[in-house]
């Protein structure tokens, strides 16, 4: 395939894209990622802020209750965005094409990104469509728990920064498998290293996936088969033509647009406060549709809360995670999770030297410390300006609340402006998913050509050529299983599959990292045990978590319904039509009270949403027991020259100038 090829391919898929833009969306997304909040105690200043005795009044903000939101994108203005987007990566591509020559060049741009380039990239590799869409969302609807789930995020990267950033930047050259494998057996240690990296970027490149088709769907009317072929198109080419430099500079510009979007729109928020803090949390608290949508959300635990009170515990934790345990073990996955992820970890490889990683880290912690602080004002914003019954009106998960602000502030100041702020965020909400896509199909297609191929079927003895066209080939079939699991999953409940990735990474991945850079005694049976047991554990928790669907508990839930429904009827009550899906919809539902989830369980075995707190203890101590029943003085031995080397980055290969 040749770069004229490929541009043609992306400009098919433009065209079908404009084709299809006569269809109605028929389905609303889940942006990937939108998992549970990780709670914590109220932060002081929010009590002081939002307090019910406060003088300044509250403006009446909020839109009739009665009124259904819609959200429609100028489809023409939204193409035009798209193809602006599509042709500058495009270019991108062309340009890294011509850069990338060796293996080096192709998984880690051969050394050559600045420190600020690649924490422009980290930070555009991590913040997901999840990350802007999904966490103002569920601010928008569970105030605080939302805040505190995108504090987790960031937290995470600390992690990153005292532990893996420079020792792996030193002791590795392109994947996991060599980081795990300079002083143990390497085939065995390569081979499970590549099963679980393909394994963690599987499961959150579906998630990207489906939530790519569905929000293209929802956005702009783009069927989700055509979504989905258009985006894996794109993300093969990125990575099959510009590997790392390529998926490196979309990552830049994606972060960017990003930060932009999400800036413009937060100043907008401030503005309808009059850029007064005191005043933005006063409306929040005695905002009337708040204070109802939170009455409902406490009623279901037994507990009764109007007025003031109902606003001001939207300030507060514990309105979506109310299990203190739940909390820690999603903020351990996180917190954890986020070390472990193969595509965060090919980040350090990409720098010329260890200094360049740590301000790379420093550099990614500020920029999406910045973007977080956006989306609490973006979320918050929604739920001011949209209301919660507003924005569950247009999707139940809150995951258009961002979309919607954009459409709603813009049209205030002019109606075109509206079309054109939104039509500008649906180009970044795909630009966004390009750039993670692209990032985890480069990780996983480095653990099969790099690991598997090379090092493990050909014993290290491969010429730079066959490097590289195991890994474009590679990374081609790693973009069309991609696509085809995307095709598959369209019905599919993926949500869980975050969870697992985040799972995967801090059980298995995470411990025999650590282990391997800093425990002397570490040898080939701790990596093969840890990865294999905390991938098994936490995969296997999560199969029996509640994040699995229950047809039987499915049923219990829609009697209730049923009766709520009847009930009305029975009063003389005439349904509404929302009333009348969901009352079809429940009556389907409780046709499957004997059903089984797809273990063959009737509810979950684990009550946890993230197994974490029990699967990464698992990891590390199955790595420690595997270690200490077969110990291995020829390991024990190369230590120090691995511990020289983490510290000194000896034997690291030099950037490369181009």
């Amino acid at each position: 395939m040749t770069y004229k090829n490929f541009i043609i391919a992306a400009s098919l898929t433009l065209t079908f894209a404009a084709a299809a833009f006569a269809e109605e969306p028929k389905t609303a997304p889940v942006a990937p990622g939108s998992t549970p909040a990780v709670s914590a105690p109220a932060a002081p200043g929010a009590a002081v802020v939002a307090a019910p005795g406060a003088t300044t009044p509250a403006p009446a903000v909020a839109p009739p209750l009665a009124k259904k939101r819609e959200l429609k994108a100028n489809k023409v203005i939204t193409l035009s965005m798209f193809a602006v987007i599509i042709g500058i990566t495009l270019g991108v591509v062309v340009w890294a094409a011509r850069q990338t020559k060796t293996a080096a060049d192709f998984y880690a741009a051969g050394g050559g990104i600045t420190g600020t380039q690649n924490g422009w990239a980290i930070a555009g590799d991590y913040m997901s469509a999840a990350s802007f869409l999904g966490i103002s969302g569920l601010i928008s609807l569970y105030g605080y728990d939302g805040f505190m789930y995108s504090v987790g995020w960031l937290v995470a990267y600390i992690t990153v920064l005292l532990i893996v950033a420079e020792p792996c930047r030193n002791a590795g050259k392109y994947t996991l498998g060599d980081i795990l494998s300079f002083r143990t057996n390497p085939k065995p240690v390569r081979a499970v290293a590549a099963i679980s990296t393909v394994a963690v970027s599987t499961f959150y490149l579906t998630a990207q996936m489906v939530g790519a088709g569905k929000l293209m769907a929802l956005l702009v009317g783009v069927p989700y088969k055509t979504a989905i072929i258009g985006v894996g198109i794109l993300m093969v080419g990125y990575v099959v033509f510009g590997g790392m430099t390529a998926t490196t500079w979309v990552q830049i510009i994606k972060a960017g647009l990003l930060m932009s979007g999400a800036f413009l729109l937060s100043v907008l928020v401030l503005a309808k406060a009059g850029f007064n803090p005191i005043y933005f949390f006063e409306t929040i608290v005695n905002s009337p549709d708040i204070q109802d949508h939170v009455s409902k959300l406490v009623l279901k635990d037994g507990i009764t809360l109007n007025g003031i009170e109902a606003g001001q515990r939207f300030l507060e934790p514990g309105l979506f995670m109310k299990s203190p345990l739940d909390q820690i073990s999603l903020g351990m996955a996180l917190v954890l999770g986020t070390a472990g992820m193969p595509h965060i970890l090919m980040r350090f490889f990409t720098v010329p030297t260890a200094q360049a990683a740590r301000k790379s880290v420093i550099i990614a912690m500020f920029i999406i410390g910045g973007f977080y602080v956006l989306t609490t004002l973006l979320g918050f914003g929604a739920a001011v300006n949209l209301t919660p019954q507003g924005i569950i009106s247009v999707d139940p998960g809150g995951n258009m609340a961002t979309l919607m602000l954009a459409q709603q502030l813009g049209a205030d100041i002019a109606p075109i402006l509206g079309d054109l702020f939104l039509a500008f965020l649906c180009s970044v909400a795909f630009a966004t998913i390009l750039a993670v896509v692209s990032g985890l199909v480069l990780a996983a297609s480095a653990a099969i050509a790099h690991d598997i191929w090379v090092n493990v079927v050909k014993d290290g003895h491969a010429d730079q050529h066959e490097q590289v066209m195991a890994a474009r080939i590679t990374s081609l079939v790693v973009g069309v299983v991609g696509i085809g699991i995307g095709l598959m999953a369209e019905k599919a409940n993926v949500a869980h599959l975050v969870a697992l990735a985040f799972a995967v990474a801090s059980s298995g991945n995470l411990p025999v990292v650590v282990l391997s850079l800093f425990w002397r005694k570490f040898n080939t049976a701790g990596v093969i045990s840890g990865l294999v047991v905390g991938t098994v554990a936490s995969i296997g928790l999560v199969m029996v978590s509640p994040n699995m669907t229950y047809p039987k508990l499915v049923a219990k839930g829609a009697e209730k319904i049923i009766v709520a429904m009847e009930k009305k009827q029975a009063s003389g009550q005439v349904l509404t039509e929302k009333d009348t899906k969901a009352l079809v919809k429940a009556q389907k539902d409780v046709l499957d009270k004997d059903g089984k989830s797809i273990m063959g369980l009737s509810e979950p075995i684990l009550k946890l949403k993230n197994p974490g707190l029990i699967s990464i203890p698992l990891g590390f101590i199955a790595a420690i027991l595997g270690c200490l029943m077969f110990p291995n003085k020829r390991s024990e031995e190369m230590f120090d020259e691995v511990y020289v080397r983490q510290n000194t980055g000896l034997g690291m290969a030099k950037a490369i100038d181009h």
